[in-house]
């Protein structure tokens, strides 16, 4: 018998023999000694960092990334209706192999033990937790057996299947919605009308700016490396490379001539590539925070008159959104105006060039494919985790209202309505939809806002993190653990680069039939 105090994969050859024995991991959950075939353990490992995933039964534990794959983690004590128990040096994850990787979560593995078939029989005594149904055979210790447990043997596609059991209609209703919700997009017609404006807002310095969605191709973290630009402006912090494109970095807080500061854990930077103009250059400017998506009529933006000032003047700033009754000033700038500074190309001449040429280059090896291997989603958080929703289906994103309309008798699902420009629209508190403890309002809450169904409606969230490409080989199915997640949840973006895993929803899902009709009630 041999132990695996470090649980590294059991790779026990001694104890094996050369009879016809029959190979086990064995392991402790609770007081139990369970067994389960090794021919079905992939490997041992400490329990990882996991993904809550909403809708899924209590003993799913969550999901996590394991080497490019996603693994669900089930906890056998809550299978077993045991009590939570606190993690230790000792508890690990069993992977499984039942046609798909799935983990167990145990308290101890025991050994990798070679049984000789005569010590196997049929259930016979079992630990007094334990389901019958949950066990195939039993494990008689060696020798009398005096004063030892059994060691049971899990049905481990049995357990899997009893966690994660999903009805046969919502596995036939997830693999129609595909082509349901592309109709219904089409029928509601997602498309901005000719007298309203879409822009990306962010903040520096506590104002508020804006760039055309059309010019805005994602937002990012900051990248952990940037390389200096000898000799450059602080208008020009480096050079970094964002999934091989090699982007300029420009500071706004330099451009508008306001004070420098470190970095911070809010800023984000915004990849710029101009819709308009006569080249195809990207650049990233950093700012201080990411507020909102804004839908904005033509009738509230203004033109900026031209800011003379030394040499060529600022021009940056091309028009003003006035918002709230004139409350709240937005900036728009223009992306053209900014890249082609005089005092940006005069310290870094052959920047945009380089730029621009790499780009092209990569363009021409693969135009074909640049929008079939990528997926643009806005990622947002609820609670610890993270979620995505496809940009297409995000008709804007706006702070949350300091105060909500209640609607009498309205469904629980329904937090009240807001006035958004002219149009009645539902919200819904996401949170309380996944089965999340609520949370105090506070500044960093923003309302997504969809049309499901014809309806336009809006769903809380804790926060909006960035817009980001995503590319399709990094998506993967997600586990199957009930008929709620599976029409809901279908996909996970598996992002190696930070350990991330992204849940992207189903946007169709959000919310039924019966619930969309509620929705609508309450709007009107």
């Amino acid at each position: 018998m041999t132990t695996h105090p470090n649980g590294e994969t059991p790779t026990d050859t001694s104890a094996r023999g050369t009879g016809p024995a029959a190979e086990f991991v064995t392991f402790l959950v609770g007081d139990e000694a369970f067994a389960a075939p090794l021919s079905r353990v992939r490997e041992i490992i400490r329990v990882p960092s996991l993904v809550q995933l909403p809708l899924a039964p209590p003993s799913i534990e969550g999901i996590t990334n394991l080497r490019g794959v996603v693994l669900p983690v089930l906890n056998l004590r809550r299978v077993f209706g045991l009590a939570e128990a606190a993690r230790d040096e000792a508890t690990r994850v069993l992977v499984l192999d039942i046609g798909r990787p799935v983990g167990v979560v145990v308290d101890r593995v025991l050994a990798v033990q070679s049984v000789d078939p005569s010590r196997i029989d049929g259930k016979g005594r079992l630990g007094p937790h334990v389901d019958g149904d949950l066990v195939v055979e039993v494990i008689r210790p060696e020798g009398d057996g005096r004063g030892s447990a059994v060691t049971m043997v899990l049905d481990v596609e049995g357990i899997v299947a009893r966690a994660t059991a999903m009805p046969e209609e919502g596995a036939r209703r997830a693999n129609a919605q595909e082509s349901r919700i592309a109709a219904a997009e089409a029928s509601e017609g997602g498309r901005v009308s000719d007298d309203v404006r879409q822009f990306v807002s962010f903040v520096v310095e506590g104002q508020e700016y804006a760039l055309p969605i059309a010019d805005v191709q994602e937002i990012v973290h900051v990248p952990r490396s940037i390389s200096a630009v000898p000799n450059a402006p602080p208008t020009l912090i480096g050079m970094v490379t964002l999934r091989e494109r090699l982007l300029p970095l420009l500071s706004l807080r330099s451009l508008l001539g306001l004070p420098m500061r470190p970095v911070g854990p809010e800023d984000r930077v915004v990849v710029v590539s101009p819709a308009s103009g006569g080249h195809s250059a990207t650049f990233g400017i950093l700012t201080d925070a990411v507020r909102e998506v804004l839908r904005i009529g033509v009738g509230v933006i203004d033109p900026m008159p031209r800011m003379v000032g030394a040499g060529d003047g600022l021009t940056e700033i091309a028009a003003v959104c006035r918002l709230e009754g004139g409350r709240r000033l937005v900036s728009v700038l223009d992306p053209e105006r900014v890249f082609r500074l005089p005092e940006l190309k005069a310290a870094a001449p052959g920047c945009a060039e380089a730029v621009a040429a790499r780009e092209t280059e990569m363009e021409t090896g693969m135009a074909s494919r640049a929008s079939a291997d990528e997926e643009q989603v806005v990622v947002f958080k609820l609670g610890d985790e993270e979620f995505g929703v496809a940009i297409d289906n995000v008709q804007e994103i706006v702070r949350l209202p300091e105060r909500l309309i209640r609607v009498p008798n309205a469904p629980d699902f329904i937090e009240g309505i807001m006035n958004l420009r002219g149009t009645i629209v539902p919200l819904v508190d996401q949170r309380r939809r996944f089965r999340l403890p609520p949370m105090e309002r506070n500044e960093r809450q923003r309302v997504v806002v969809f049309t499901l169904r014809g309806v336009r409606s809006g769903f809380i969230v804790d926060s909006v993190i960035e817009v980001r490409r995503i590319a399709r080989s990094e998506i993967l199915p997600a586990p199957e653990t009930s008929d709620d997640q599976c029409r809901l949840i279908r996909r996970v973006a598996s992002l190696p680069d930070r350990k991330r895993i992204i849940q992207i929803l189903d946007i169709g899902e959000l919310l039924d039939t019966n619930e969309t009709d509620a929705a609508r009630a309450a709007a009107a």
